[in-house]
């Protein structure tokens, strides 16, 4: 997975992912083989956030559009008032995208720093 920061301090998904990312992410997992159109994510994810925030429909597409080259949804295209619109759909859930995220950050430190990633992964075996 390239294009992700790690921030430690964060609990659960939020490590890699920023809140309405997860909101949108948590959606789009709940609506399963069905699907969400950006629209729907966009006003479930403002919905979540409160009044005091809110997130635009381009910055809900763009992290779409971002897990989709990942690997992590999918769409299909469907018909409908003003012409294509995309209907996002999980690939992954979410053990399997944390397993996902694991594995990747593992690799890169595999890459960058085999000897010492390897000492501190047989703390944990």
């Amino acid at each position: 997975m390239s294009g992700f920061k790690f921030n430690p301090s964060h609990p659960g998904l939020r490590k890699t992912l920023r809140e309405y990312e997860e909101l949108a992410l948590r959606y789009v997992w709940s609506m399963g083989e069905k699907g969400a159109a950006s629209r729907s994510i966009h006003e479930t994810v403002n919905s979540e956030l409160g009044s005091d925030k809110s997130i635009s429909r381009a910055s809900i597409i763009n992290i779409m559009n971002k897990l989709v080259d990942q690997g992590v949804l999918a769409y299909r295209e469907a018909t409908g008032k003003g012409g294509y619109h995309k209907i996002y759909y999980p690939l992954m859930d979410e053990k399997g995208y944390v397993k996902y995220l694991i594995n990747t950050m593992v690799e890169s430190l595999m890459r960058d720093f085999p000897k010492e990633t390897q000492e501190i992964l047989k703390k944990f075996s």
